[in-house]
């Protein structure tokens, strides 16, 4: 009924093993990002791991500035590393999925 059961094991045990390694590789994927005006960068990993955040001296007097630049340019570097985070577990994902019928989910 279900074809050959310990390849499909094998298959989704590769599957996995492909998952991990691009969550590894994901760790070494940056992501750079700067306010409109420049005086925020941070850098953040495809897994969403802020890596650095350099700010301006200017800022450093206008705590409630600061707090707004700081979150707007951590919430689009965030966002672009979800993105990249997600497409590439998703063809990770796919790649190692066995061929079970009925259970195409990613498309």
């Amino acid at each position: 009924m279900f074809g050959d059961l310990s390849g499909m094991m094998d298959k989704l045990k590769q599957a996995q093993q492909k998952v991990e390694e691009t969550k590894q590789r994901l760790n070494t994927v940056l992501i750079d990002e700067a306010s409109a005006d420049g005086s925020i960068k941070v850098t953040v990993t495809a897994n969403r791991e802020i890596k650095a955040i350099s700010v301006n001296e200017s800022l450093l007097n206008d705590v409630e500035e600061l707090e707004d630049y700081l979150i707007l340019t951590l919430n689009k570097a965030l966002k672009r590393a979800g993105e990249i985070n997600e497409q590439e577990m998703a063809v990770a994902a796919k790649s190692g999925m066995p061929n079970i019928p009925g259970m195409d989910m990613f498309k």
